[in-house]
């Protein structure tokens, strides 16, 4: 998933805002302790998906896929007062390392941890969303936006991760793959939708932006 030159990764990681210092010891831990850790969002993930939430200025987001939790606290630093953020995410082996950082970090009442299936989340949750973040498993993101299409106020956004896959959604598909599978058809069907309106930025592994325009 590295698509830059690692001098200029690096370069553009040294000209952003540094990492915070908690996050920056859950992404330390997260490397020691985690399966899996290149699933963490990191320096320069984590400061543009800050950034978008202090431009976006959301009162309720939602992240699908919480991880280790390094992108909801990433966004949770950058919400305005009186906000909340709700995240999924169906593996509980990592809830005690979440729930640490998140009361370490001072947002045990703004942050809002499930631990089940998103799917059923989503429905179960009596909200109206300013701000969504995908990032989990790739073959349901075009269920989670059917989902939360009448969930989202108008002009919200939706942020999908991972949507260049390592490249491979440029490449020939392998029929078995369901996970690049889900991206291309996720991709494909936002551009479709005349309520978005979306670009995609090659950060990291891709980020999908698409703003709700309509109410249908």
């Amino acid at each position: 998933m590295d698509f830059l030159p690692e001098a200029i990764e690096k370069y553009a990681e040294d000209m952003s805002s540094p990492e915070p210092e908690l996050l920056a010891e859950l992404n330390k831990e997260t490397w020691q302790k985690v399966l899996m850790p290149r699933m963490l969002s990191g320096h320069l993930q984590g400061r543009v998906l800050a950034s978008f939430v202090q431009m976006m200025r959301p009162q309720r987001i939602l992240e699908v896929g919480t991880y280790t939790g390094y992108s909801a606290l990433c966004m949770a630093m950058a919400m305005p007062k009186g906000a909340k953020l709700h995240t999924i995410d169906v593996n509980d082996e990592l809830k005690d390392l979440v729930h640490r950082y998140v009361a370490k970090a001072g947002f045990s009442e703004e942050i809002h941890c499930h631990w089940s299936d998103a799917k059923e989340v989503i429905q179960a949750l009596d909200e109206v969303w300013d701000l969504v973040f995908l990032d989990a498993d790739k073959e349901n993101y075009c269920t989670y936006l059917d989902l939360l299409k009448p969930k989202l106020r108008p002009g919200a956004w939706v942020i999908a991760d991972n949507v260049l896959w390592s490249g491979k959604v440029t490449q020939a598909l392998d029929p078995k793959d369901k996970e690049t599978a889900g991206l291309i058809a996720y991709a494909n069907q936002v551009k479709a939708d005349p309520d978005f309106e979306q670009v995609l930025l090659p950060v990291r592994d891709g980020l999908l932006l698409a703003q709700f325009k309509g109410t249908s």
